[in-house]
């Protein structure tokens, strides 16, 4: 059997709607979007035609969205534009444990600048309880960041809930939305959210592309200081063959009924591992308040990088880390309060378009013959 890709939340590969609807681009309309004649008004209109796009699937307008190169911009602009924007005399954020290093890294570098920052902590199933982050509010707290969906267990914040407290208090709200986009809805209303990050390479679109949506009406400090691209959010010469990908990806992943057939795959998966091991595995992340297309297990008193390294031609990924020959636990999974014992034993498998279920049999079968020998 070919190689198996099972760790589609590190990245997607490029949807062959998305190359071909980027080809052109490649070679024509190659004007700058921001110049006024007949080189820059295909890009121009490209530009704009991937904004209306991104907008829709969000139930967004179009004015705001601000492209970015990624999440990771996504989160600092985000982050730090609040902070720069409002000037509070004493700022307090408000996050969690488990949040992307593209939150966690910005608030560290903000508490440098006198920043407060309060960080959550979260259940056994990685969830956080909406009322601490009402009891964490103080009349400085300038913005509250919780993602939607975390990348490594999968386990979904209770967004909505979390949206209401902070319009109930006035301060924006932000979640980091690049692994929930096109999994599950991420209606900007519906979520009660201020500010909502987009990845491209997570949703099949190319690396190098994202997205933030900016609620009308919020000023944001520009993270990059230029011309005034993006509404003056945001300066550099837009890339409209990145914009072409990125709003194609988006007009593709509006259409979450694809999701069924995944999620039926992880449950397949799963439900297999537990025939096959019995106590022997266990689930990291909430067992229904997560993404369809993901399975975080352990394999208990087991250590998973070394499982792992055995599954030859399977990419999956463990968020344990090796330092100096010793292995530590992923982070998430202990601010989840996960013991070591199971912990250390974990995988995230992250299924996809192209996943098939002789593939997950497969691995199946494999994970069988290495916990054997």
């Amino acid at each position: 059997m070919p190689p198996i890709y099972l760790d589609y939340n590190a990245s997607t590969p490029i949807d062959p709607a998305v190359a071909a609807a980027m080809r052109p681009f490649l070679l024509e309309a190659f004007g700058n979007p921001s110049s006024g004649h007949w080189a820059s008004a295909p890009a121009k209109a490209a530009l704009e035609r991937a904004r209306d796009q991104v907008a829709a699937m969000l139930g967004a307008a179009p004015e705001e969205i601000v492209f970015t190169s990624g999440g990771s911009e996504s989160n600092n602009l985000a982050i730090k534009g609040t902070f720069f924007a409002l000037k509070h005399e004493k700022p307090h954020i408000i996050t969690t444990t488990i949040e992307h290093p593209a939150v966690l890294a910005p608030c560290r570098f903000l508490e440098r600048l006198g920043a407060s920052v309060t960080y959550l902590p979260v259940d056994r199933t990685g969830r956080i309880d909406p009322q601490d982050v009402r009891r964490a509010v103080t009349p400085q707290t300038q913005l509250i960041s919780v993602m939607h969906a975390n990348n490594e267990v999968g386990t979904i914040q209770p967004i909505a809930e979390i949206g209401a407290i902070a319009r109930e208090h006035g301060i924006r709200f932000h979640t980091d939305a690049a692994q929930s986009v096109g999994k599950i809805p991420t209606g900007v209303d519906e979520l009660g959210v201020d500010l909502l990050t987009i990845a491209g390479h997570k949703l099949y679109a190319p690396k190098g592309v994202g997205a933030l949506y900016v609620r009308g009406g919020l000023e944001l400090e520009p993270a990059i200081h230029g011309a005034g691209h993006e509404s003056g959010r945001r300066a550099g010469t837009e890339s409209a063959l990145l914009a072409v990908g990125l709003g194609t990806a988006c007009a593709l992943a509006a259409d979450l009924a694809p999701m069924k057939g995944i999620e039926a795959l992880r449950d397949r998966f799963w439900q297999a591992l537990q025939d096959r091991f019995g106590e022997g595995v266990a689930l990291n992340g909430h067992p229904t308040h997560r993404l369809p297309n993901t399975l975080n297990v352990s394999f208990v008193g087991r250590i998973g990088a070394d499982i792992l390294g055995l599954l030859r031609d399977v990419a999956a990924s463990t968020g344990s880390a090796c330092h100096a020959g010793r292995v530590e636990l992923s982070p998430v999974l202990a601010a989840m309060n996960v013991p070591e014992r199971i912990g250390m034993g974990a995988i995230r498998f992250s299924l996809g378009r192209h996943t098939t279920a002789d593939e997950i049999d497969e691995v199946v079968a494999r994970l069988a013959t290495i916990a054997s020998a």
